[in-house]
């Protein structure tokens, strides 16, 4: 399978964050490798709050979450080392300082630490699950995970969105956008930002991108100061009942992402008819280049909804994009002008981030049968759209975070009850 460059600030596994790396292409090659001939098999317990796996070293696999219950303000996070064939816990740490609840992010860094961003709080821990530093956030809310650059600085920012359970009285504020220390994890340098931010940072190299709740902001990180590019700020929202977008993902020259992300903060363990956006949703394109903006509608409901960004396979120029609200799942063929055309559509309660092997073309999916409350693995081929894999995860709850990719054909996902693992 492939792995993130060494250079690139991660530790050289194939899965050392969310997403696989900081673009966000959730790309690892021969992740799928005879899945249409297998029989594979799941195995899952219960995990309160798990939001994602990463790997380090052949045998390393770290589980990251918090904690449930209680006063929202007030959660913690968790991690495990767990055993990659049975989920066993090998070790844990808990009750790591945290603040609101919004799922944060776990990475292995370069230089052998884990980082861990969770509510207001940063902390980096060694391999054996000790904290060697821990250190709060200037803002009085969630920081919604990180990326890394590739001298090994990390950025990070406050979430901008209603979270659950917010009054009728709730303004966003704007977005600061801070760059830490990856020993101290002390600030070097902030940027304040005119919008909030709803959406998880994308970054190629040391160009950050920020997904404002109606433009893109790119910042360039001159190895000394986080610089915003003032050039650089296409609005994407503009469409009346049009609704704030999610992480974006760097590819073919563009940002990628998908906006009505209105009425995610209303979860109740599916997003099937949470949409509170009139218009359609949209798979966002922003050219990178030119900053021109293009809106494809995914399905042309409204109350469309979703909380995670699309697939794009470059190899294939295929995107895969999805409306959570509406049980729609859909690909679009690209054109190399960046122009976007109807491929194949298909009815599935999909949530969470997904998959791609660009080897084979087959991409991991996921389902919610909203009758039996049971979350499903769906590994479908990305051409034709044809089903080749479906099995129940073991999770009543839809999943709405991260899969990632293990050792020995394998992959896992998370949901905020339950940690699986398919393999074959």
């Amino acid at each position: 399978m492939s792995e993130v460059s060494p250079s690139s600030g991660y530790w050289p596994s194939a899965w050392p964050a969310e997403d696989a790396g900081p673009l966000r292409q959730q790309v690892a090659a021969g992740a799928f490798a005879g899945v249409e001939t297998a029989d594979p098999h799941v195995v899952s317990r219960d995990a309160h709050g798990a939001t994602m796996v990463v790997r380090r070293d052949l045998g390393e696999v770290f589980l990251h979450g918090h904690s449930v219950g209680g006063e929202s303000s007030v959660q913690t996070s968790w991690v495990e080392r767990i055993d990659p064939t049975t989920l066993e816990t090998l070790s844990r740490v808990d009750e790591l300082p945290g603040g609101s609840a919004w799922p944060g992010g776990i990475a292995a860094h370069a230089d052998g630490s884990l980082i861990v961003v969770f509510g207001n709080h940063a902390h980096r821990l060694n391999t054996n699950l000790e904290v060697e530093v821990s250190v709060e956030l200037p803002r009085d809310r969630p920081y919604n995970s990180f990326v890394v650059l590739p001298d090994g600085h990390i950025v990070t920012k406050d979430f901008g969105g209603r979270l659950p359970g917010a009054d009728a009285s709730f303004v966003a504020e704007n977005c600061e956008v801070l760059v830490l220390s990856p020993t101290t994890l002390e600030i070097v340098s902030r940027v304040q930002l005119v919008e909030p931010s709803i959406a998880r940072l994308s970054a190629d190299g040391n160009t950050v991108y920020v997904v404002g709740d109606h433009s893109l902001f790119r910042v360039e990180w001159n190895g000394t100061s986080l610089e915003l590019d003032t050039t650089f700020t296409p609005r994407y929202r503009t469409i009346e009942g049009q609704t704030y977008g999610w992480d974006a993902v760097i590819a073919l020259g563009a940002a990628w992402f998908l906006d009505n992300g209105g009425g995610s903060e209303n979860y109740v363990g599916t997003f099937r008819g949470q949409g509170i956006s009139p218009a359609p949703l949209h798979l966002v394109r922003v050219d990178l280049a030119t900053g021109e903006v293009s809106l494809t509608e995914v399905c042309g409901l409204p109350n469309g909804m979703v909380a995670n960004p699309p697939l794009i396979d470059e190899r294939r120029m295929i995107a895969v994009g999805f409306d959570s609200a509406n049980g729609v799942l859909a690909a679009f063929d690209i054109d190399p002008d960046g122009a976007t055309s109807p491929r194949w559509s298909v009815e599935q309660n999909h949530g969470s981030h997904m998959i791609l092997d660009p080897v084979s073309g087959y991409f991991l999916s996921a389902h919610h049968d909203n009758e039996r409350w049971m979350e499903q693995f769906v590994v479908r081929d990305i051409v034709s759209g044809a089903e080749a894999v479906r099995l129940d995860s073991g999770s009543p709850l839809q999943s709405v975070v991260f899969p990632a990719v293990g050792e020995s054909r394998t992959v896992f996902a998370c949901s905020f009850s339950t940690v699986s693992a398919l393999s074959w």
